[in-house]
Formats: structure tokens, C-alpha cells, sequence
């Protein structure tokens, strides 16, 4: 993320206005009241609360109008299509049935709070909330047919319920992605005032930065005595004040998030007590648990005996969701080898015409369980490429125990172009339909690389290798060893259908934009 944005980078977005404030502004103002940074006498004024994000606002309306008129048409064409098929309702059963199910799926986006501001363009989560809102909206549509005995009633629903969901979400992710784009440059984002220790803190502004587009960016920091180990700074952002000075700074800086990171000093009632100093702010609290490396669908907040307590199911490696993953995973890349056939051959081709050697390099990885087993690849490489290797350790690029180069001179003319899209991975759908690789799972290993894993990086290795996985798709090559393994572990704790789902649609965005692969 830039450290302040260029006003020629500006690009217009669509219900999203520009904020007036950049980051430079925001920091500078965060210096400014911080008493290390500016000499203010004990009278001196508070300062006034700056203006809100002009783009929220704007940003829901677009998103609510979207779902309205989405909602809207699917209806009326669905009427249409009743009506020319014979569907006998009549004029006014027709709109009093359309009339009620624009109701029942609009009270049902409300219900489910598909438009909170504290979900729109944050993660999956936006759409967890959209799909549970449609499917309760069928459900109930479903129940009131049968109540009533509505004649063809069973149709409209199954018609309806779908038709909304294909529009809606397609709606949603385009509005999404000029959020996301203005975000990667430094607009549209939230400002957060971070409270914490340093090295929690230092974790959470490097999460932030590596995410732009969630839409959060610490802007300042209070610490428990108002102080950093190094000066009045945390990796570039200013330490403000002390933890009991939080809800005065939230005043003085209008921040929009107040994110509690682990630290002895938030006890139970200093907690409750922010909450209520928070109040009536507009500032929304966020408190992030000591189980920082857990998400998803294993934590579950339940209260026992009136305190909130964070359950962590243990990972599920066995039983039908498994299953399911294994059939998905053969079906899919028989599928997708019919389908990608000539795409296969003309590489192929393309390959003995650029240079002698093999089409297909063969190389032994290491499996689930430390099962080894060959991986197919195109050849992008010289066929002695394995020898030279040795002698290129000293201009190694990588970190840990990968080895990368950006300009590796073992690397073909058609390779490069192979790496650049990830046309070379086709073959492992080969591996998958052989049962040894899934289409969705961490990094193949090579038997080198496993032998120097400790015992948590060999969590690794609890499940299938992938054609593809969370470290693909969110910086491919240019991740750091450290970052790679902590997303792989990620996926292996917090496997879920869904999850594979959403790195399979985002592995196609990352090859077709060819980044971060070399």
C-alpha cells in the first residue's frame, strides 16, 4: 500500500465518491495529536471531528439499489415467463404474487443484514449473508405456497429463488471490484485506531497492508503507556496515546474502527467499559482473539455461564465432506482435461519446436502423509536444468527453503511464457485424476524442502498437494517463504467446500492477470 496517494492515480468509481482525506492528511492529523508530536498547552481547544468517509454512504445506497432492482426485474420476468406458459393466476393473483415475493425477499436481505456496513466488500462474508438471505426467502415463499395451495406455486419458487441468486451475486461482485481497485490505491478505506502491544500491533498493520482491499488501514495506535519500544512510531504509524486515552482519540481522530489486539492489560471489565466509552460514536469495536491464526468455519463465539467463549472445532482431514472434495476433484479434472485438450496439444507442439527434450518433466514431491510421488509438468526449464541448480544457490531470490529466481537463465523462451499464465501446472490435473494431487491444497513439496520441516510446517502434509491453493492466489511467486506456510496452514486448519470454491474462481483472476509468477 502506498504511503500517500497520487492524485493522478484517481479513478472514478462506480457509487463510491472520492474521500477528501488521504493518508498523509490522516496521519499528519494523528502527529498532530499526539503529545509527543505536537507542544499543546493544557488549554488548547479539542480538536473538531473530521468529516466522515463520503464514500460509505454512497457505496450502500448503490449496493441496496442494485439489490432492489436485481430483486425487481427477476420477478417481473418471472411473471412474464408464468404467463406465456400458460400459468393460470390471473392479472391480479399475478401482481399480488409478485407484490408479496418482492416483500418476502427484500424483508429477508434486511433480516439477514446483507447491507451492514461492517460486511460490504469484507471478504466472503458479504456473501454468506446474501446466499443465507435468497435461501430463506425460497424457504419461506416454499412454506407459504403450501399454507395457501397456490396453484403452481412450487414453480415460482424454484424459479424465482435461483433467478435472483444468478443476478444478485454476479451484481454484487462487480460493484465490489472498483471498491477493491480504489482501495489498492490508497481510497475507500477504513481508518482504524489500533490497541495493542507492539508486536501485535506490527501484526496487525502487516495484515492490513497485504490486504488492501478488505478496506482497513491503521492509521494510528494507542499502546498501554503511550509509548513504542522504538520512538513514538510503529512501523510507520504514530503511537497516539495510552489505552485509557482511547475514546478521546476516537473523538479527536473520527477513526471508523477501534481494533483491540491481544494484550494483558484488556481485562474483561476494561473491555466492557471501551464498549460503553465507544458508544454513540459511530466507531465500531473490533476485539481480535489471542488465536490469531484461526478464521472461518472452526470458531464458533458461544456464551456458558453469561461468558463469551470462542470454540475451536478440531480439523475435519476424514469423513463426507472429504468425500465429497475427492469426487469433485476427479469429475473436475476429467472435465477439464476434455476441455482443455487443444490447449494441451498446441503447447505441447510449441514445446519440441522451441527446444530439444522431453514435453513432459517429471520430478519427484512429497505427498500427503510423506508419500512421495511424481509430478507432471510441461518442460519449461533446459533439460539439465536440475544440475545447474547447484550452481545458481548463490543469486538464490527466494527465503527459507524455497529457491526462486525472477530472471532464471534455465528458463526456456516458450517456458516463460508458460510460467507467466501457469500453462506449465496443466499436466498435474493428470495427478489429480489419479487421486495423488486435489485440485485445491498446499504447496507439492520436494523431498529436500519436507526434510527441513519442523513439526508445524509438516501439518503440511495432513492433506493432498494442489494444483492450486491460498498461496497462488495471493501472491504466487512474489510471497516470502514465512507467508507461504502460514497460508497453507490456513487452508489446511480451515479447509472448507466453500473456501476451495472461492481460490478456484480467484486462481483464474491471478493467471489470466499473469502476476506474481516467474
Amino acid at each position: 500500500m502506498s504511503e500517500q496517494v497520487q492524485p493522478t492515480r484517481r479513478r472514478a468509481v462506480v457509487g463510491v465518491a472520492p474521500t477528501h482525506r488521504t493518508r498523509s492528511a490522516r496521519r499528519t492529523a494523528a502527529h498532530r495529536a499526539h503529545p509527543a508530536a505536537r507542544q499543546q498547552s493544557p488549554q488548547s481547544p479539542p480538536q473538531a471531528q473530521p468529516p466522515v468517509n463520503r464514500w460509505e454512504p454512497a457505496y450502500r445506497r448503490s449496493v441496496i439499489a442494485a439489490d432492489l432492482l436485481c430483486t425487481l426485474l427477476v420477478v417481473l420476468l418471472a411473471g412474464y415467463l408464468m404467463s406465456v406458459n400458460h400459468v393460470t393466476f390471473g392479472p391480479l393473483h399475478l401482481v399480488a404474487l409478485e407484490a408479496v415475493t418482492v416483500v418476502v425477499v427484500v424483508g429477508s436481505l434486511c433480516v439477514n443484514r446483507v447491507w451492514s456496513a461492517s460486511v460490504l466488500g469484507q471478504g466472503a462474508e458479504e456473501f454468506r449473508r446474501l446466499g443465507r438471505a435468497i435461501g430463506s426467502a425460497v424457504v419461506v415463499m416454499g412454506l407459504g405456497a403450501l399454507a395457501v395451495g397456490l396453484p403452481g406455486g412450487r414453480s415460482w419458487v424454484f424459479l424465482v429463488g435461483p433467478a435472483v441468486a444468478l443476478v444478485a451475486f454476479p451484481v454484487r461482485y462487480a460493484l465490489r471490484r472498483p471498491l477493491h481497485r480504489a482501495r489498492g490505491e490508497g481510497r475507500c478505506l477504513l481508518p482504524v485506531l489500533a490497541a495493542g502491544n507492539v508486536d501485535t500491533v506490527k501484526d496487525l498493520i502487516g495484515r492490513t497492508r497485504r490486504a488492501p482491499h478488505l478496506g482497513w488501514r491503521v492509521d494510528a495506535i494507542c499502546t498501554v503507556d503511550g509509548r513504542a519500544e522504538m520512538g513514538v512510531e510503529v512501523d510507520g504509524i504514530p503511537v497516539v496515546g495510552r489505552f485509557g486515552e482511547l475514546a478521546e482519540q476516537v473523538r479527536r481522530g473520527g477513526y471508523r474502527i477501534v481494533a483491540v489486539t491481544p494484550d494483558a492489560y484488556w481485562t474483561p471489565k476494561r473491555l466492557q467499559q471501551l464498549a460503553w466509552d465507544l458508544e454513540g460514536s459511530g466507531t465500531e469495536m473490533v476485539v481480535a482473539p489471542a488465536l490469531m491464526d484461526f478464521a472461518g468455519p472452526r470458531l464458533h463465539v458461544t456464551g456458558v455461564l453469561g461468558m463469551p467463549l470462542l470454540r475451536v472445532s478440531e480439523p475435519v482431514f476424514t469423513g463426507f465432506r472429504r468425500v465429497v472434495k475427492a469426487t469433485f476433484d476427479r469429475l473436475g479434472s476429467a472435465v477439464l482435461l476434455t476441455l482443455l485438450a487443444p490447449v494441451l496439444l498446441t503447447v505441447a507442439v510449441a514445446i519440441m519446436i522451441d527446444s530439444r527434450g522431453p514435453v513432459l518433466y517429471r520430478q519427484s514431491r512429497v505427498g500427503k502423509d510423506g508419500v512421495p510421488f511424481t509430478i507432471l509438468k510441461f518442460r519449461t526449464m533446459v533439460t539439465n536444468a536440475d544440475a545447474l541448480r547447484s550452481q545458481l544457490q548463490s543469486v538464490n531470490e527466494g527465503s527459507g527453503v524455497l529457491f526462486k529466481m525472477r530472471r532464471d537463465p534455465r528458463v526456456t523462451g516458450v517456458g516463460r511464457v508458460l510460467r507467466r499464465y501457469s500453462l506449465d501446472e496443466l499436466p498435474q490435473l493428470l495427478n489429480v485424476l489419479g487421486g495423488t494431487m486435489s485440485l485445491v491444497g498446499p504447496r507439492p513439496p520436494l523431498p529436500e524442502e519436507s526434510a527441513k520441516y519442523g513439526p508445524d510446517v509438516r501439518r503440511r502434509l495432513l492433506v493432498k498437494p494442489g494444483l492450486t491453493g491460498l498461496w497462488q492466489v495471493s501472491g504466487r511467486s512474489d510471497l516470502s517463504w514465512e507467508e507461504s506456510v502460514r497460508l497453507d496452514l490456513r487452508y489446511v486448519e480451515d479447509w472448507s467446500l466453500a473456501l476451495d470454491a472461492l481460490i478456484l474462481w480467484k486462481t483464474f483472476r491471478a493467471v489470466f492477470g499473469g502476476q506474481g509468477a516467474y
